[in-house]
Formats: structure tokens, C-alpha cells, sequence
């Protein structure tokens, strides 16, 4: 193509290139990769995401750049990805977002800037997370990886306890503003639940420990095997010299349903499934994490926590049956649309509008089954979907012999407990002024789920920058005072 009057490569007027399909990202199959555990997407060649690219018309006020939480300019690397720059493209993302390739990958476009994407309104939107994710790999493929520049040093710290969405990505906007970042990770490894609850088919860990070390070429500095609360707390890191701190510790404290039979042998949260399997490798034999491997496997939950544990599951050597139990139907389930779809090809077995009441045993302690009862929806709860209603005498049961609970998390308290001053709800999220991320002791900010509870990748990428640019001033602002 040589202009925008010019013929696509399939024939098209550029002008129409929009009504034409989305380009389908190629996959695996799924009898090839249910029993193991490579990526399921194969991503864009360059003729395919050249040809996905020029399906964007260019809109003079794009509705999909306010769509995304960090702000990329949306159509500026599409263009450039249409123009056959795609080191580029890779760029022009990273302005605004130092996690692309994770991204690319996990977040829920659909939702967000492909949810308002112009294309949209009449035919089927962009391809803007697919588009992402070849332009970072692309990146990463070919060692092209360029540093920005970054502004002087201001000689002023800052701690970032946490290294998931939120402290990764507050640490590179960070290190970028001239301040030296140190990051504390209670794990030993970075990478918070992009490391240990997103499994190896949706997110390689290879690719979330690239966008670490370029994070780390920036000059971000990471501690793991650090507790905040326990190895050193929040004062004594502000005593040690920090000029702010930034609290992003997630929210990985598990939720369980309080029903009869939970405390049995062979019940799991999804949490500590997917910590074992994910970052400590209880999937390779070469190492000695256990992790019960079992034939007939319960998953109770609808959100893409759910989907990642019985997907992962249905992957374990000895696996012959995984039921996701959902007390809502398909309408209402939370996951993203295709990681459903993936877990139907690969052969999990849905039974939605149905509420476990009570785990079963045998006499030696472990589970046997679960008691389910089925539901009805009712009227609209206040998340706006429709409240599941139990019909009586409906009770089931389905053998299984483990159970993972998938139902939700809510905060550690670990920081605040170890934290005079620091505010929280009556839910254990910390309470920050919306506008600067402060929370109410002076000098400490919070964002991601420590905030608003388990939410999306990018949500928390957006709150880790705004919370970069309050504390940035934050800093500043006090440098200032201090010198008059």
C-alpha cells in the first residue's frame, strides 16, 4: 500500500479496509495443547498484523485511547504498524505503558478500548490487544529494545512494596521522573500475580521476566524475599531515608464460601493452586512442590481466576474430568470471553446456575464429591446482574475428588496491621484521596487491588501511574519547601 487512496494487498480500497473481518489471531489446537503448557495464541506474523492495522480508521478523536486506563495512543502505533514500522509501534506503546507485551496478552481489551472502538459500532472492532502484543514481541525478537530517556536525577527515593501491575508499573514511571526506585517483593521472584496466578499457556514467564529486566535497565532496583511488615515495615523504610512510599501489595488473602467440608483433605484455593503450579513449577518433576493430582476436579467460580485453575488443572498429567461451577449462567460469568471459549475446546465441563451447599468426605478426610444445589436468576443485584435464587429440592451431587475455590480474594492486612496511620475499609482496602493516591499517612500512597479489591491487570497498570505522577509531585513539591 503507498497511499491512502491506494488498493490493501488483498485487493481492498484502504477506505473500506474496515468493513472487511477482523484478522483471526492464529492458535494452537486443542487436543494438541490441553496436556501441555505452551501459549495458546501464536500471535500476528507481519503481513497479518499489517492487515489487522489498516482496519483503523485513523479517528481524529479516538474513543479507544480514553478507553485504555495507561493512556496509549492508540492509533499513533497502529499506523506505524501499517507503515511497516513496528520497532516503532513498540515505542511509541512504551511512552505510556511499560508492560506491552504482558498486556498484549491479558488484559481485557473487549472491554476497554476495543469496547468504544469506532470500527465497532457497525462492523467488528480492532484488533488493539492483538496489535499490542506483536508489536512488543516483535520488539523483544529482534533486539531492538531502546531505552527512553529519562529526566535528570532528582536524588530522591522512593519504595514501591510489591512488584505486580501497580508496583511495576509506578516503578518504571517512576525511574523514568529521575528518582532512584527500589522495589520490595515478598516472593523470590518479581512479578506478583503476573508470576504466580497467571498460567504459562496465557502469559510465558519468560515473557513477564523480559519485561522485568527492562524495567530493571531502567534502573529499578528489586529486593525479593522481603516482607513488608515483617522484614522491615512501611515507618522503617520512610526512617531508612525513602521519600514516599508506594504500597501495591495486591490483594491475594483467599474468600471461601464457609460451607460444610471446606477444612477436608483435597480443598484448595485457587491462590494456592495456582502459587504452586505457576511459580513453584509443581507441574515439572524435576521439582518437589507438591500438588495433588487428581482425576475428577471441581473449580467453583466464574471469573478468569476460575478459568486459570481449571484450565490449568485439565493440564495436570493424571486429569480426566474439570467442572467449572457457576451459580450465575454464561451471560453473567466474569471471565474474558475467550478464555472461556478456550476452556470449552479443551474440554471443561460447565454446570452453571449451580451453588455447591456442602463438600462431601470419605472416612479418611479427603473429598469425595460436592452437594450442589441448582439456581434461577432473580432481580439485578448490586453489580447489575441478576441474583441467583436457589431452587428447593433441586440438590446434586457431583463426584470429585479435590475442590478449588475460585470465588474471589480481598487484602492482606499484613501492611496496614504494621502501619499506624494508615486508613482502611471495613472490606481491609486501604482508603487513598482519589486524586492523589495518598493514603492517610503522609508521604505513603496505595494503588491496584490494596485499593479497590481484585480487578484487572491494566487497572492496576493505571493506578501504579497515577500514582508515579501524585508521588512524583508529591516529592518535588516537598524538595521545595524543604530548600525554602
Amino acid at each position: 500500500m503507498t497511499d491512502d487512496t491506494s488498493k490493501c494487498e488483498d485487493g481492498h480500497n484502504r477506505k473500506d479496509a474496515h468493513k472487511q473481518p477482523r484478522v483471526h489471531m492464529p492458535q494452537r489446537g486443542a487436543t494438541e495443547r490441553r496436556r501441555d503448557w505452551a501459549e495458546v495464541p501464536t500471535g500476528y506474523t507481519a503481513e497479518l498484523a499489517r492487515q489487522e492495522a489498516i482496519r483503523c480508521l485513523q479517528c481524529k478523536n479516538p474513543l479507544c485511547v480514553a478507553g485504555c486506563p495507561v493512556g496509549i495512543d492508540i492509533p499513533a502505533f497502529i499506523k506505524l504498524i501499517e507503515d511497516g514500522d513496528y520497532i516503532g509501534a513498540a515505542r511509541k506503546i512504551k511512552e505510556t505503558n511499560s508492560l506491552p507485551a504482558v498486556c498484549g496478552r491479558v488484559c481485557p481489551q473487549e472491554d476497554q478500548c476495543e469496547k468504544v472502538c469506532i470500527v465497532g459500532k457497525k462492523f467488528t472492532s480492532v484488533g488493539i490487544g492483538h496489535l499490542e502484543r506483536f508489536a512488543a514481541d516483535y520488539e523483544r525478537e529482534h533486539g531492538e529494545i531502546k531505552l527512553p530517556e529519562k529526566q535528570p536525577p532528582t536524588g530522591c527515593k522512593v519504595a514501591v512494596v510489591g512488584s505486580g501491575p501497580a508496583g511495576l508499573s509506578a516503578a518504571g514511571e517512576l525511574v523514568k521522573m529521575g528518582h532512584e526506585v527500589v522495589i520490595f517483593e515478598a516472593l523470590h521472584k518479581p512479578g506478583g500475580v503476573l508470576l504466580y496466578g497467571i498460567p504459562e499457556f496465557r502469559l510465558p514467564k519468560d515473557i513477564v521476566g523480559a519485561e522485568i529486566d527492562y524495567l530493571k535497565k531502567l534502573g529499578v532496583k528489586i529486593e525479593v524475599d522481603c516482607v513488608v511488615g515483617k522484614t522491615e515495615t512501611v515507618d522503617e523504610l520512610l526512617e531508612e531515608g525513602f521519600d514516599a512510599v508506594f504500597v501495591s501489595v495486591g490483594a491475594g488473602l483467599p474468600t471461601f464460601m464457609d460451607i460444610p467440608g471446606e477444612n477436608l483433605c483435597g480443598v484448595y484455593s485457587a491462590n494456592e493452586y495456582l502459587t504452586r503450579i505457576n511459580l513453584m513449577k509443581a507441574y515439572d518433576p524435576e521439582y518437589a512442590t507438591p500438588v495433588l493430582r487428581k482425576k475428577r476436579i471441581a473449580v467453583v467460580g466464574g471469573g478468569n481466576v476460575a478459568m486459570d485453575a481449571a484450565r490449568t488443572a485439565l493440564r495436570m498429567e493424571v486429569t480426566e474430568e474439570v467442572y467449572i461451577v457457576y451459580r450465575r449462567s454464561r451471560d453473567e460469568m466474569p471471565a474474558r470471553i475467550e478464555e472461556i471459549k478456550h476452556g470449552e475446546e479443551e474440554g471443561l465441563k460447565f454446570r452453571l446456575l449451580t451453588n455447591p451447599v456442602k463438600i462431601l468426605g470419605n472416612e479418611d478426610g479427603w473429598v469425595s464429591g460436592i452437594e450442589c444445589i441448582k439456581m434461577e436468576l432473580g432481580q439485578p443485584d448490586e453489580s447489575g446482574r441478576r441474583r441467583p435464587v436457589p431452587v428447593e429440592g433441586s440438590e446434586f451431587t457431583i463426584d470429585v475428588d479435590c475442590v478449588i475455590m475460585a470465588i474471589g480474594t480481598r487484602p492482606n492486612p499484613l501492611v496496614p496491621m504494621t502501619t499506624p496511620g494508615l486508613k482502611v475499609t471495613p472490606k481491609g482496602t486501604i482508603v487513598i484521596d482519589e486524586n492523589t493516591c495518598e493514603t492517610t499517612k503522609e508521604g505513603v500512597f496505595a494503588g491496584g487491588d490494596i485499593v479497590t479489591g481484585a480487578a484487572t491487570v491494566i487497572l492496576a497498570m493505571g493506578a501504579g501511574k497515577n500514582a508515579a505522577r501524585a508521588i512524583d509531585q508529591h516529592i518535588r513539591a516537598k524538595k521545595v519547601s524543604i530548600k525554602a
